[in-house]
């Protein structure tokens, strides 16, 4: 072989190795744009916010935005209330709920915060709260307000406030051990009056709720009432696909012919422009998840977006200005490591 020939040789290896190369940058581009075998949608980013302060690790707790702030309270233990203002991205601490509070999804209603579905005491026979608690955060106080029916009492239920009414859908009546219920119920805060509604289409608890143009959604959450021999905490594996839609005009329930890709419990849901977003929770598997799901509003089908940039579930989680917040939660399934963190989500311009 002569030199001419061996230099063709070399050049003919090293564009097969350059061409090579390239390829494995292809794929892992394809691979790092895809979760669970489903493409990402490039629509917007997570960021971990540098904060001044920082929540109280906690989980299984909620938050609220009321006049362009946010209130995050509740967790195992008594917390206390805290204020995030997001202009300035501080942290300021209030003072704590009257009692143990978790596993609820509080809801704002005129000037006050309305806890209705709280379970409160240890794991696993969680007791629901038998008086509905009102926070008012102008004035940073609590009140005891009416008894909660009851035979309708539970928590880790969906909670929304529709047309100046609140809807009480789904939870558990005892802990982490039995009565998951598909119990719809609506409150008067006006008159006090409940009024018991048609079950919606499955059990299910662990999961939040969202009210969006005159319809209630149920997304994410499990059986947690089943249990084998075996296994106590089978539940996890519960996870429910299924998104059931109740319309406050006809009173009646449907399903959605899209299922949520990746199911899971205790996740984030917003509503942004339209489109609903449920992020995070736990499952079966170890850590708690970091995938973002936006059900789009014009196509009606979930999509994935850019992931958590920590999975958490049971913490707190808002949508203000075009951008989600969410705060504080579990890195794992179950009780911990508590978080302190808090994310961003915006979307791309």
């Amino acid at each position: 072989m002569n030199k001419v020939e061996r230099f063709k040789l070399k050049l003919q290896k090293k564009l097969i190795a350059g061409s090579f190369a390239t390829l494995l940058l292809v794929l892992a581009a394809l691979l790092s744009s895809c979760a669970g075998g489903k493409e990402i949608v490039a629509s917007g980013e997570w960021k971990t916010l540098d904060t001044n302060g920082e929540p109280t690790a906690r989980h299984e707790a909620a938050m609220v935005e009321y006049k362009g702030k946010f209130y995050l309270m509740g967790g195992r233990g008594v917390k206390p209330v805290e204020e995030f203002d997001p202009e300035t991205n501080t942290w300021s601490s209030l003072g704590p709920t009257p009692l143990e509070i978790h596993h609820f999804q509080p809801v704002v209603y005129g000037d006050l915060v309305f806890v209705m579905t709280a379970m409160t005491g240890k794991y696993p026979k969680e007791t629901p709260l038998e008086n509905i608690y009102i926070y008012n955060p102008d004035s940073d106080e609590w009140q005891q307000g009416p008894e909660i029916p009851e035979h309708r009492r539970r928590g880790g239920a969906g909670t929304v406030v529709d047309d100046g009414k609140i809807y009480i859908v789904g939870g558990i009546i005892d802990g982490h051990t039995s009565g998951t219920v598909s119990w719809l119920d609506e409150f008067d805060p006006n008159t006090g009056k409940w009024r018991e509604l048609s079950d919606a289409p499955r059990v299910r608890d662990h999961f939040p709720a969202i009210a969006n143009q005159n319809l209630l959604y149920c997304v994410g959450g499990r059986n947690t009432s089943f249990h084998t021999e075996e296994n106590f905490t089978a539940f996890f594996e519960t996870g429910i696909r299924e998104v059931d839609v109740y319309s406050f005009t006809t009173e009646t329930w449907t399903t959605l012919s899209k299922s949520l890709p990746v199911p899971t419990a205790a996740g984030g849901l917003v509503e942004v422009n339209g489109d609903i977003y449920y992020f995070g929770g736990e499952s079966g598997q170890k850590s708690a998840h970091n995938e973002t799901q936006r059900l789009n509003g014009k196509t009606g089908s979930w999509e994935l977006v850019a992931p958590l940039q920590r999975g958490r579930h049971g913490g707190g989680a808002v949508s203000l200005n075009e951008k989600i917040y969410v705060a504080a939660g579990s890195g794992n399934r179950g009780g911990g490591p508590e978080l302190s963190s808090t994310e961003e989500y915006s979307l791309l311009q």
